[in-house]
C-alpha cells in the first residue's frame, strides 16, 4: 500500500524530472537569446538643432522614475559634450536593457550650471528624451522615458 506522503514525493521526483528533461532539450538559440536580452546595450543619442555652436551640453540618463525624479538613486549615467556647430552626438555603452529617460541643457557660457533668471526660469536651452515638454518643471517620466534594447544599438534624436 502507498501512502500519501510517498505518492507526494513520487509526484514531486516526476515533475523534478520533467523540468530537466524539458531543459536539455531545449534549443541553444533559445538559451542564447535569453542570454542576449539581458546583454549590455549601447544608447546613441543625437542632439540637433543647437543655435548657438559654444560651451557644452550637459545632460544625464535615468534608469528610473524615482531617480529621474530626484527621490532616490543616481543617474545611469551623465555626459558633457562640446559643441561646436549645430548637431552633436554621443554612444552610451554597458547599459542593461530597460527604460530610460534624458535631461539636458545646453550651457551656452560653460559655466557648468544651468542659467536662470530671477524667478527661477531657465534662460539656456534645455530638453528632454521624446523632445518631451514639462509644464512649470521638468517632463514627466512618463512623457519623457524610452526602450533601450539589448540586441540592437538604440538610436534617438533630440530636437
Amino acid at each position: 500500500m502507498t501512502s500519501p506522503r510517498m505518492k507526494t514525493a513520487a509526484l514531486f521526483l516526476s515533475i523534478a524530472t520533467l523540468h530537466g528533461v524539458t531543459l536539455a532539450a531545449m534549443p541553444l538559440d533559445i538559451a542564447h537569446a535569453q542570454e542576449a536580452a539581458t546583454a549590455p546595450a549601447s544608447l546613441t543619442i543625437t542632439f540637433q538643432g543647437i543655435s548657438q555652436p559654444t560651451g557644452e551640453l550637459r545632460g544625464q540618463l535615468f534608469a528610473s522614475e524615482a531617480a529621474y525624479g530626484g527621490k532616490g538613486g543616481e543617474p545611469a549615467a551623465q555626459f558633457v559634450l562640446p559643441v561646436t556647430g549645430d548637431s552633436v552626438s554621443t554612444t552610451l555603452t554597458g547599459l542593461q536593457p530597460g527604460r530610460y529617460a534624458i535631461r539636458v541643457f545646453h550651457d551656452v557660457d560653460g559655466d557648468g550650471k544651468m542659467a536662470a533668471n530671477p524667478f527661477g526660469i531657465p534662460t539656456e536651452p534645455f530638453a528632454f528624451s521624446n523632445d518631451a515638454r514639462g509644464a512649470f518643471g521638468p517632463a514627466a517620466w512618463s512623457d519623457a522615458a524610452f526602450e533601450v534594447a539589448g540586441e540592437a544599438a538604440t538610436v534617438i534624436t533630440i530636437d
